[in-house]
């Protein structure tokens, strides 16, 4: 019997210091941002996931398995979050692969090359799970800048006054009068007949400007949230969408939104993209946001290579640079090469003609709100480091001010806001013709 006691006890024992096994994780929520960029799904848990992943052909799929999880509502309903209209996923197929293993099989529309990683938890996100598929010949941005521009149907240039590598006229110039041809009876009678006809002026050729909008955030990284729930991503979103409309109205005028949709594009990236169309301005739109609801007003922002002018500017620095973290970058497949080159060569004449636009747009926003600030500030913003363009991040207004907020979620204000940018861009090649570029119209 004290045998058997012993035995029991015995077994006991090992049973409290087996190990349990352990919990699987759980699938949080699942997100998918289309974009013809790449496409972008999410699946947000809460602990750090390992996945696997490996494409196959004929048809083109992306098989990702994710260990350490089972199959529960919020992965199920990945399928139905697949819209139709994605550029290139056609369906997802979800299932338990094997215990604690679930396999995702995307049916593609085309092929793709994918990059799956992990991001660490930040704001209000727990771990995240990223699946990042592009395409593999992702489309030219010049080609799609000519191919989606309005442009094409704007006024015409009137003849009389082509921005041809002048300043661009506020308002229409008077031709001049011509004065009637004096005629002097002592010169020679071939040269004074020659005088009576016009001369033939040499073909003036057009100067296409291309100009950058940045609507600040999207996608995973919603930007600053007002008290009635305004998200800063669509509210500036909707804000470039008026400002490009009215910049296509103008004749010689093009833009290029680096972000046209809700997704996210990181901050070197939206760079990049200025740089490839040979952007002549490049402006990042957002809405301001501080812990103290009084906080009002719009202000304008440029580079700064020695510090940042205010307490205040250094601090919405470092929250705009912290984008990347929130909106997920893939740090293994950044452009190493690409981020110290727009550090290298950050020049003085670019923060310069950058503090002329910033001016010439915050004088124009002033007449439609208040300034938070009545100069242009600096700052070392990641957004703004493009060597080669004036760059320039407005602040449209604080959406963590009530009253604020209210206005930039109306649509007379988000015009008003539009236009007066309009106006700055306007003011400032009226005083700073374009410089001389290859393309010309």
């Amino acid at each position: 019997m004290r045998r058997t006691i012993l035995k029991a006890g015995g077994t006991l024992l090992v049973s409290v210091l087996a190990p349990l096994p352990a919990a699987a994780a759980q699938i949080l929520a699942v997100r998918v941002w289309p974009a013809d960029d790449y496409t972008r799904v999410t699946l947000e848990n809460d602990s750090d996931l390992k996945a696997t992943h490996f494409v196959v052909k004929d048809p083109e799929r992306l098989v990702v398995d994710v260990e350490g999880i089972d199959l529960n509502a919020a992965l199920k309903g990945l399928v139905a979050k697949i819209q139709s209209n994605d550029p290139y996923i056609k369906q997802v197929r979800v299932g338990q692969n094997r215990p604690n293993v679930v396999r995702l099989v995307f049916d593609l529309k085309e092929e793709i090359k994918p990059q799956v990683f992990t991001l660490s938890p930040v704001g209000e996100y727990k771990h995240r799970l990223i699946f990042d598929l592009y395409p593999v010949n992702p489309p030219d941005p010049i080609a799609a800048l000519i191919e989606k521009g309005d442009w094409l149907d704007a006024p015409k240039p009137d003849p009389k006054f082509p921005l041809a590598e002048k300043a661009l006229p506020l308002e229409p110039q008077k031709p001049q009068r011509e004065l009637p041809l004096a005629r002097n009876p002592g010169r020679d009678p071939f040269q004074e007949s020659q005088r009576d006809y016009p001369r033939a002026e040499p073909p003036q050729l057009t100067r296409l400007i291309t100009i950058a909008l940045d609507p600040g955030h999207g996608g995973e990284d919603p930007g600053a949230i007002g008290r009635g729930g305004s998200r800063e991503k669509d509210v500036v979103l909707a804000i470039a969408r008026r400002l490009k409309a009215k910049i296509e109205e103008q004749p010689n005028m093009r833009v290029m939104l680096t972000r046209d949709a809700d997704y996210f594009v990181p901050l070197h990236m939206r760079v990049q993209k200025a740089r490839k169309v040979q952007a002549d301005l490049f402006m990042s739109i957002h809405a301001d946001a501080f812990v103290e609801s009084t906080a009002r007003g719009s202000s304008v922002f440029v580079l700064s290579e020695k510090g940042a002018t205010s307490t205040a500017a250094r601090w919405l620095a470092n929250k705009e640079n912290s984008a990347d973290q929130i909106g997920g970058v893939n740090i293994k497949s950044q452009d190493r090469q690409l981020a110290s080159v727009l550090l290298d060569l950050s020049t003085t004449a670019q923060i310069s003609d950058s503090l002329k636009l910033g001016r010439a747009v915050l004088g124009e926003i002033g007449g439609i709100n208040k300034l938070h600030r009545g100069s242009v500030e600096q700052a070392g913003f990641a957004v703004l480091k493009a060597p080669d363009i004036p760059s320039i991040l407005i602040e449209t207004a604080f959406i963590s001010n009530p009253e604020e907020e209210s206005k930039l979620t109306d649509d007379a204000y988000q015009d008003q806001m539009a236009e007066a940018v309009m106006k700055g861009i306007r003011r400032y090649f009226s005083k700073n013709p374009p410089l001389a570029k290859n393309r010309l119209t």
